[in-house]
């Protein structure tokens, strides 16, 4: 990972994240992965308490998730994440989650989050605000393991 993204998680996996074969299991990934989403989110000024004022939510459109080496019980884990796009009502962005002492890659998503209206209950339109900081934190170039 280059100096650009952000370190949006930290924390350990603990005995009961494990599956019956000793890994992390598959839903503690997710988790994990989601943690980080709100902590990026609230970079970008969509906090918990700015959506609930504003009638507004986040909702997730399409995740893949490409697992690359195994976490046990008692690994440190950060996740880096970086934005690849943003669109009128779409944020498209990656995690990257790190053994935190070894450094290798735990596993990468990708996800397509829309902004709606919740009364409305319909996507809407990001705040400019919010489309002017995540322009300033691009990585366009950010390399998945999949075509897009």
């Amino acid at each position: 990972m280059d100096g650009a993204t952000t370190e949006t998680y930290r924390g350990t996996v603990y005995p009961w994240h494990c599956d019956h074969v000793g890994h992390m299991n598959v839903m503690w990934y997710v988790g994990k992965f989601d943690e980080a989403t709100w902590q990026l989110f609230g970079m970008l000024g969509l906090t918990p308490q700015w959506l609930r004022e504003h009638g507004r939510g986040m909702a997730a459109l399409d995740q893949r998730i490409a697992y690359q080496r195994e976490l046990r019980a008692g690994d440190l884990v950060v996740v880096r994440s970086a934005l690849l796009e943003v669109r009128d009502k779409t944020l498209r962005f990656a995690h990257v989650m790190h053994d935190g002492v070894g450094g290798h890659v735990a596993a990468i998503t990708r996800l397509v989050g829309v902004c709606v209206d919740t009364a409305a209950r319909r996507a809407c339109a990001l705040p400019d605000a919010v489309r002017e900081r995540a322009h300033g934190m691009l990585q366009p170039a950010f390399a998945l393991p999949w075509n897009d």
